[in-house]
């Protein structure tokens, strides 16, 4: 008997290949989804089913392609929002067996409708469940969203805490196998590690402590959440099935005669560390480092769009090419491979964004400059928790829609918690039109350290 687990980076979504002697199963795979049926092969065992926990918002299902692989037919749950096309409907009670293994199926809503666990068992050995894969219900140190159905946020909050009960009622000595880590946008507080139990969850998690039904419901419909557009293109492609992803996917190399002749139709995007692009940049790029790629480019970009990568190797570009395909962007024209001082040496024009510390942001505050005002792009959550007075606030995602609000002729110097976020909200300005933005490097973190004061929110 044995549970794989397989992560993908970006996303930090977790899918498992599962069996016991020649049979296996694959839970929430994802779309380059051929590590599976490799994984299979070197275990001497053959796919014969896999499992949805849910219909995905923030990724493309694989299920679709590999059924297509293996023969495997495809299980989801009931009450999805459409018809899944390619699975069939399996609910509580159904049961699969894979050797000694036995996966036993949960109806467990509350993120979504549809939302299955599954609970497994070593029938060698007693009758208690051996571990539960949770998919997006219950996280290590979290519970999932369930800001999906707004005109339906009581009920839905209530289903999601019938559903831990009946998760946790599998016994203290069950392992939690979720189907995120940190860093997923499916939650907020998850703790930096992908194993657990219910025992240990039971005790620890903050959500699993609410006793009363009516104090947790309130609890998650008073959180907040965002949703990127590109949410509900995988909510479709996660209906329809989506295309399998390339055999191929390093982008072609561009010279920079291709370069300059494709750059007139695509989208630029710039996939290289922070440091690099504010140190120097080609006009007109996205900043869209490739670890916040899948948390960030569907707030900006279209699935049609066609996108042209700067990277600093084939390596990068590969691994920004596969965590765009992961979220349904597919048309990469290519890439140019080339520092900035190449670059700069063909007389090509080329951007800097300055930065700025603590004690540069307190004096500009100090000085009272009338055409200056500190853009604070973090998330609700985190700006509820204090800002720096005086600091407007859009989220980075909103920009492109709440970008009005902002005088083009003003100075922006842009925040987050880092900088990170506060780059990419600069390229999107920049992208813009506007001509005076910097980036307070550092962010919340460097004003805290330097022992400056924060403020509600006004």
């Amino acid at each position: 008997m044995f549970v794989e687990s397989i992560k993908s980076p970006g996303l930090a979504q977790i899918s498992y290949l599962i069996g016991d002697g020649s049979e296996a199963a694959v839970i929430d795979p994802r779309r380059d989804c051929e590590i599976y049926a490799k994984m299979a092969r070197e275990k001497g065992c053959r796919i014969t089913h896999i499992f949805e926990t849910h219909r995905n918002e923030d990724l493309i299902s694989g299920a679709p392609i590999l059924s297509g692989i293996t023969g495997a037919p495809v299980h989801h749950g009931p009450n999805p929002a459409d018809d899944v096309v390619y699975a069939d409907t399996v609910r509580e009670g159904d049961s699969f067996t894979f050797g000694h293994m036995r996966v036993a199926v949960l109806e467990t809503p509350g993120h979504t409708d549809d939302s299955l666990s599954f609970a497994i068992y070593d029938d060698n050995f007693g009758d208690e469940a051996v571990g539960v894969f949770t998919g997006d219900a219950l996280f290590v140190g979290d519970v999932g969203r369930t800001d999906f159905y707004p005109d339906r946020a009581e009920e839905v909050a209530g289903n999601l805490y019938d559903s831990l009960k009946k998760i946790t009622g599998l016994g203290d000595q069950a392992i939690v196998y979720p189907a995120h880590g940190a860093g997923s946008v499916c939650g907020d507080n998850m703790a930096d590690r992908d194993f657990s139990t219910i025992g240990y969850e039971r005790r620890n998690n903050p959500m699993l402590g609410i006793e009363k039904r009516d104090e947790f419901v309130k609890r998650k419909v008073n959180e907040h959440h965002y949703q990127p557009p590109y949410f509900r293109v995988m909510e479709r492609l996660n209906l329809e099935g989506a295309a399998p992803v390339a055999s191929v996917v390093t982008p072609r190399v561009l010279d920079m005669q291709a370069f300059e002749e494709l750059s007139r139709k695509g989208t630029l995007v710039d996939v290289r560390g922070i440091a690099p692009f504010l140190g120097a940049h080609i006009p007109g790029s996205l900043a869209l480092p490739v670890d916040m790629i899948t948390a960030f480019a569907g707030w900006f970009l279209d699935e049609n769009d066609e996108l042209i990568l700067v990277a600093d190797s084939a390596a990068q570009a590969e691994e920004a090419a596969r965590n765009l395909a992961r979220i349904g962007y597919d048309c990469i024209l290519g890439y140019l491979d080339a520092a900035m001082p190449g670059w700069a040496a063909g007389a090509r024009p080329f951007e800097r964004v300055q930065v700025i510390d603590a004690d540069g942001v307190q004096k500009r505050i100090d000085k009272g400059e009338a055409n200056w005002a500190l853009l604070d792009v973090r998330g609700k959550g985190e700006v509820e928790q204090g800002i720096i007075k005086g600091a407007e606030t859009i989220y980075v995602g909103k920009l492109p829609q709440e970008m009005d609000r902002l005088a083009r002729d003003r100075h922006y110097t842009v925040m987050c918690a880092s900088g990170a976020r506060a780059t990419v909200a600069a390229s999107v300005l920049l992208r813009a039109g506007f001509q005076n933005v910097d980036v307070f490097l550092g962010s919340m973190g460097a004003w805290q350290s330097a022992g400056h004061n924060v403020v509600e929110p006004g």
